[in-house]
């Protein structure tokens, strides 16, 4: 089923990538000019970790509220790639969906989500000004949803292998000896998504400068294929290839994997549960995301919908999301005066990191950086599945 998902999501990208430049100028649905009664049910595609009911912990929980104030019950499909999010949409019956930066201009571009009107909903003016107008979510100046959280994908490491933070992502992608002494091969992990052929790239650029790459999601046919052979590489010495965060969180707890790109939710999860477990950017820098609640074209529950967008701006909301996931909050004001997160957790979460992320977005023929152009996201999609199978 996930790689169906996976496939679905690529056909979707290689018909929409053409269409991504000029979204703009067809909008997916009208937007909506005034809001009545809740529908009773909101449905919606997130990320594990972003929709809490106090399930893991009592103290997190921004659904009950929620629900008890709205009259909607909140129902919550998680989802470990944006490849899987977009081909959820593809298939309808959700309302929201929390997607990164890979995954809102395909789904804008596919006509999949709906222009949002921003004057329904209060809280728009306390989002951060950094992200009201972020490209990722804003076309030809209409907003198609109301940003999240972002952060940073991290090194996860243990912490009984390295008593110093590693300063290269070498650990996870070329054969070395570790600081235990050990060799690094089937100790490590990769992300299980085609966008993470980017952090290949990113190691690249500051490693051999040489292949002339600017931006790690603009590739030229040269440079992605340096990335990809740094990945066949990879697949060598790679334990497991990680899309859903409890695995991971098992295969270092119980198979013996030191080090890899991952979450703060998962980092966040070991040390909760007193584990050798740190996480660190290193000096090359790191992809990440920016996540953005859209909005179905065809929501069956439009206005429970843009209750629950009103909700997820909240301070408190922001600030517990934030203090469990390791992200940093989307309004700024959660920063302080939050119990859970504290007036250290936003610089804790990397607020101050925002200019080091290179963050998600998805790869198009025409690019800013590349006369000759650039290798298109669905070539990303069969190409990564290509390595994944030891081709």
């Amino acid at each position: 089923m996930r790689i169906k998902r996976l496939v679905a999501g690529a056909v979707g990208t290689a018909l929409a990538a053409g269409q991504i430049a000029g979204a703009g100028a067809a909008i997916s649905a009208e937007m909506m000019k005034a809001l009545g009664p809740g529908e009773g049910r909101v449905d919606i595609v997130a990320w594990p970790g972003y929709i809490e009911r106090g399930d893991t912990d009592k103290n997190y929980d921004w659904v009950t509220g929620f629900e008890e104030k709205t009259g909607c019950k909140v129902n919550v499909k998680t989802a470990g790639t944006s490849d899987e999010m977009v081909a959820l949409m593809n298939e309808g019956g959700f309302d929201l969906v929390t997607a990164s930066g890979d995954a809102s201009l395909r789904l804008i571009a596919g006509k999949k989500v709906q222009p949002i009107n921003t004057d329904l909903i209060p809280s728009w003016g306390t989002v951060d000004d950094r992200l009201k107008s972020a490209p990722w979510h804003t076309v030809g100046g209409v907003h198609y949803g109301t940003p999240y959280q972002w952060g940073s994908n991290v090194l996860m490491y243990s912490t009984e292998v390295f008593k110093e933070a590693p300063t290269s992502w070498k650990v996870v992608f070329e054969e070395t000896t570790l600081p235990d002494g050990k060799s690094n091969k089937g100790r490590i992990q990769a992300f299980d998504g085609p966008i993470y052929i980017a952090d290949a790239a990113l190691y690249l650029k500051a490693h051999k400068p040489e292949l002339g790459i600017k931006d790690p999601y603009e590739l030229t046919e040269a440079q992605y294929k340096a990335a990809l052979d740094l990945l066949r590489g990879q697949r060598q010495i790679v334990h497991r290839y990680w899309h859903d965060a409890m695995v991971q969180i098992d295969d270092f707890t119980n198979e013996g994997v030191v080090a890899s790109s991952s979450w703060p939710f998962q980092v966040n999860l070991l040390k909760a549960e007193n584990k050798p477990i740190a996480s660190t950017i290193p000096e090359e820098g790191a992809t990440g995301w920016a996540d953005t609640t859209m909005m179905h074209a065809e929501a069956e529950h439009p206005n429970c919908a843009y209750m629950w967008m009103e909700h997820s701006l909240s301070p408190k909301v922001q600030g517990d999301l934030a203090a469990w996931f390791g992200s940093v909050p989307a309004v700024p004001a959660a920063c302080k005066g939050n119990a859970l997160l504290g007036d250290e957790g936003c610089a804790t979460n990397g607020m101050g990191n925002f200019d080091r992320i290179s963050f998600w977005r998805t790869p198009v023929s025409k690019c800013e950086s590349q006369a000759e152009g650039c290798v298109p996201y669905y070539r990303w999609v069969s190409d990564y599945i290509a390595v994944l199978g030891g081709r």
